[in-house]
């Protein structure tokens, strides 16, 4: 093969990976790049900022199971998109993100949009590289691929130096990539699960603890299998919403300080927990030595050092999911003295108590004849997408009242920043789920706040025809540090109120968009039936109760039983 550019080889690169789409901003540091993609299939897809990039390439990961991409020039273009990166990092999301840099004889020398983005993002991602050697360039990139998706997924940041991409090389055979200090453990160790497979047997009050790591490993079917197959009641984590039919009798909902009282309930009154692909997060443990303190705890996780963390485990399990819950349901499958029937009927009595907890305290909120409740405009969105749509989210209120009340039956069909809680996530990762899918319905559910943080990528929804819908529940406010502020500080609202504010049906139209708005309960459906059935973009903004406020919720420092309800 010819010489070609480092440019040309990055492209080559991509393509090879199967890259099919990146989001990106251009800039001198990456102007060569931007330039040799002009010569490829790959869909170059221009956001409108750097954060709404790394955000767009990570929705399209979480819906695909594919490494997303984008690509950020030098200085401010790779500092814009760190907040990104971090979100990707917390919710371990597949993702490569290329940076140009000065060229490496100025490096180190303050120049123009020069920063040590490699520095900067250690910290926030699971590897990074800075380019020095034009030979290792295209081993380089190979290697971030296979990192960013082998084991706990993460992004991996690759800092490419303005003269390697102009220079010439031979583009490299490829070769299997070994790295002796990096060995995912994919297989579970038997004896292990052999020692699971018992304590299951034994247990009476069973729960499965389900997050991210479903999802991210494919195995919502061998999960479906062990919980219907054993009659073991589900909780999920916001990350593992989907993981598990919402709508199926075994579904507690979610779990934590905005979790269902059934949820709270039985994990606080379980004698067995099985955590499959969740890492006992602060939001889901609340006060930690009173997390599920009367149950022995199994732990599936691929990454060790999640096991143990944060709750000591009885059992842990070094694995990928997939494989750990298919080594379970084959060990149940193939012992010929165990009746599944029996087991199944073992944990009825638990069954029925769960239900009796749903009866008395189920998901609820105060319903209005006139006043749109945020709560009714969730359920009006599943009730008119039949439960189908890609549903992504801002961060606050309205990600909790999405995670409550939209019943998701599907798995990657709830994109939403978990761990790190980024405001403005929502549309630009919508955008990202829409290109991967541009058939299916996605509905970007947002807070007047938060859709204001990256509302910029709505032209980039206009240009590249991603039909997003965007239903923001507007209450005035900042309405999750407002619904503390009520709670705690004497409604006392510190820089919460929000006087000033676009009319976002205004807003829409200048973007070439619909722009709806329902301000009284029987005005809601008419307007989600016309966005769902309008090919545009279209803003939905529902006028809700002002301070309504996202309940059960455990108090900071609680208990998980210690929950305010309605």
């Amino acid at each position: 093969m010819g010489k070609m550019s480092g440019s040309q080889a990055v492209v080559k690169c991509l393509e090879e990976e199967g890259i099919k789409t990146i989001f990106g901003y251009p800039g001198g540091a990456v102007i060569d790049l931007f330039d040799a993609l002009m010569d490829s299939d790959i869909n170059n897809v221009l956001v409108r900022h750097e954060q709404g990039a790394v955000h767009a390439a990570d929705g399209f990961a979480r819906v695909t199971g594919e490494v997303g991409v984008a690509l950020l020039t030098s200085g401010p273009g790779a500092t814009n998109g760190v907040t990104g990166i971090a979100t990707a990092y917390m919710d371990s999301i597949p993702m490569v993100i290329l940076t140009g840099q000065v060229p490496r004889a100025l490096i180190g020398n303050d120049a123009f949009q020069e920063v040590d983005i490699v520095g900067i993002s250690r910290p926030c991602t699971k590897h990074n590289y800075l380019v020095s050697d034009l030979d290792q360039l295209i081993p380089t990139l190979r290697e971030a691929f296979y990192i960013a998706k082998s084991g706990r997924p993460g992004p991996v940041l690759v800092d490419l130096p303005k003269d390697l991409m102009a220079s010439q090389l031979t583009y490299p055979e490829k070769k299997d990539i070994k790295i002796s200090s990096y060995q995912p453990t994919y297989k579970p160790h038997p004896v292990q699960i052999e020692r699971a497979c018992k304590k299951i047997m034994q247990a009476k009050k069973p729960v499965l603890y389900v997050g991210g790591g479903v999802i991210l490993s494919d195995s919502s079917n061998e999960l479906r299998e062990l919980a219907i197959k054993l009659n073991i009641p589900v909780t999920m984590t916001l990350m593992g919403l989907g993981a598990f039919p919402g709508t199926h009798d075994l579904s507690m909902g979610m779990l934590g300080m905005h979790g269902t009282y059934t949820a709270n309930m039985a994990v606080a009154e379980c004698d067995l927990l099985i955590a499959v692909g969740a890492r006992f997060d602060d939001r889901v443990t609340g006060k930690l030595e009173d997390f599920a303190a009367k149950s022995q705890k199994i732990h599936i996780d691929i990454d060790p050092t999640s096991i143990s963390k944060n709750v000591k485990v009885d059992v842990p399990i070094v694995s990928d999911c997939k494989k750990a819950l298919t080594a379970i349901n084959e060990w149940f499958d193939t012992k010929s003295d165990i009746n599944l029937s029996d087991e199944a009927d073992r944990h009825m009595p638990w069954l029925e108590t769960i239900h009796d907890w749903t009866v008395k305290h189920p998901l609820s909120y105060k319903d209005d004849d006139i006043i749109i409740k945020p709560q009714y405009v969730i359920e009006t969105l599943h009730k008119h997408t039949e439960g189908k749509a890609i549903i992504t989210t801002e961060v606050g209120q309205n990600q909790m009242w999405a995670a409550q009340f939209y019943k998701l039956d599907y798995h990657r069909h709830f994109v939403t920043s978990g761990g790190l809680g980024t405001m403005g996530f929502g549309l630009p990762a919508a955008i990202g789920a829409q290109m991967a899918f541009p058939d299916k319905t996605v509905i970007d559910i947002a807070g007047d706040g938060s859709i204001q943080m990256n509302i910029q990528e709505l032209a980039t929804a206009k240009q590249y025809n991603c039909p997003v819908k965007v239903a923001i529940l507007n209450n005035g406010y900042l309405g999750m540090v407002r619904q503390w502020q009520k709670l705690f500080y004497n409604k006392r609202y510190a820089s919460t109120t929000m006087d000033v504010a676009p009319d976002f049906v205004d807003l829409a139209k200048a973007y070439g968009a619909l722009g709806l708005r329902a301000t009284t309960k029987d005005e809601v459906e008419p307007v989600i039936k016309e966005a769902l059935a309008t090919d545009n973009i279209v803003i939905m903004d529902f006028k809700i109760e002002k301070e309504e406020g996202v309940y059960p919720m455990v108090p900071a420092g609680k208990a998980n039983t210690e929950m305010l309800l309605v």
